[in-house]
């Protein structure tokens, strides 16, 4: 067992996407602050999709901002997680047919606001970590079962 975190491939960064709903999109303002919100979001391939009414997360794709999206899983009780993370660029889709086609995965916002579109991530660089697996908070115990009075 080591302590070192374990470097994730890019094929194991996007399979482990898989298994969980939202992340976090990152971006740099002009000023260099960075704001961070989360997304419900689906893979589209290698491509990450959400949807994002008008507003802040909108303006910064169609201003051109490099995104990073981060998404996370932790299992407290055995001291292990990993994280990945995707920096590229992203596009509004405005083609109907395309638009259509993402309409059909398995993307489940809590809210669908007035105005949502659909954007892609296209990731440039795909990097993740895991902590592996440290002994823990999991004990077990042997417990026998009482004596049949019978």
């Amino acid at each position: 067992m080591t302590s070192e975190l374990e470097p994730l491939d890019p094929g194991t960064c996007l399979a482990l996407l898989q298994d969980v709903p939202v992340g976090r999109i990152a971006w740099a303002g002009q000023d260099g602050t960075v704001t961070v919100l989360p997304v419900n979001f689906a893979m589209d391939g290698d491509a990450l999709v959400f949807m994002t009414a008008p507003g802040a997360k909108l303006d910064a794709v169609r201003g051109g901002r490099p995104l990073t999206f981060e998404a996370d899983d932790l299992e407290p009780a055995l001291r292990t997680a990993w994280s990945v993370l995707l920096t590229g660029p992203a596009e509004v889709v405005t083609d109907p047919a395309e638009t259509e086609r993402l309409g059909a995965l398995p993307l489940a916002p809590w809210a669908r606001p007035a105005g949502a579109r659909f954007v892609r991530l296209t990731p440039h660089k795909i990097t993740g970590r895991r902590i592996p697996l440290h002994p823990g908070g999991v004990t077990s115990e042997r417990v026998d079962p009482p004596d049949d009075p019978g």
